[in-house]
């Protein structure tokens, strides 16, 4: 019903709010100011992406690094993804596998054996990832080797924004996600806030797999978005200019 139809048989309250051009103005104003604070927010997430990407392409064709001299409340997003090479011993003791990891439509572990540096340093080593056993209990026996070794690897940063039904650390060698912080105060050795997937094998013959795909980052996922929140707001003007032009050629009613 538009201002024409609305006669004597309207409420006063309705004739009033038709009479009122601010109101569907200000409600247009506010889907606009949410509809392009969202298309902004998606394009910041955009270019963090591309950033990130760029990191990423860059560290791909660097040159082999040692682990920076830098404690643990570094920042270490700068070095995600760079390629590096450490000197160390593994701590097999306390070696994981972290559960529920897919290769080739086969069902796994990784492998994350702590690597203690000689700066006295620890840092976690993916070593790879390996088949799942025929049955959940029988885990596979894939030992570090003893002695001093070099890891050629590329650092990340594990992710933290997992899901778990319970909140407290694993206490056995199963896992099901990997977080630096738990895993030091599981195991009680300090670790640095990283993991080093390794790109060449640590032992002769250890059957791991160490395939580490580029991340998907999400970027045109973003740019869509953005593009559909600013096309809303587009269309909030639109429908607003619409209306309020075709509200001048129509009648005021009379009360």
């Amino acid at each position: 019903m538009n201002a024409s139809d609305c006669n004597a048989s309207c409420p006063p309250e309705r004739r009033r709010l038709l009479r009122c051009p601010w109101v569907p103005v200000a409600a247009a104003l506010v889907a606009v100011a949410i509809f392009v604070s969202a298309g902004n927010w998606q394009g910041r997430r955009m270019h963090e992406k591309e950033r990130l990407r760029a990191q990423f392409d860059a560290a791909a064709v660097a040159d082999a690094a040692p682990l920076p001299a830098v404690d643990a409340a570094a920042d270490w997003a700068a070095w995600r993804y760079r390629p590096v090479r450490v000197e160390g011993e593994f701590d097999g003791a306390r070696q994981i596998l972290v559960d529920n990891r897919i290769h080739g439509g086969r069902a796994g572990y990784h492998v994350v054996t702590p690597l203690r540096l000689a700066d006295g340093r620890a840092v976690l080593v993916n070593r790879g990832w390996v088949a799942q056993g025929a049955t959940r209990a029988d885990l596979p026996a894939v030992p570090p080797p003893s002695g001093p070794v070099v890891v050629d690897g590329r650092i990340n940063l594990p992710a933290s924004g997992y899901l778990e039904f319970d909140s407290r650390p694993p206490d056995g060698v199963l896992w099901q996600n990997l977080d630096p912080a738990r895993f030091a105060a599981a195991t009680g050795l300090a670790v640095l806030p990283i993991v080093i997937e390794a790109t060449g094998a640590t032992a002769a013959a250890d059957r791991l797999v160490r395939e580490w795909p580029a991340p998907d980052f999400g970027i045109d996922k973003h740019r869509i978005y953005r593009v559909q929140w600013y096309a809303l707001a587009g269309l909030a003007v639109g429908l607003v200019l619409y209306f309020q032009l075709r509200r001048r050629r129509v009648p005021t009613p009379s009360p």
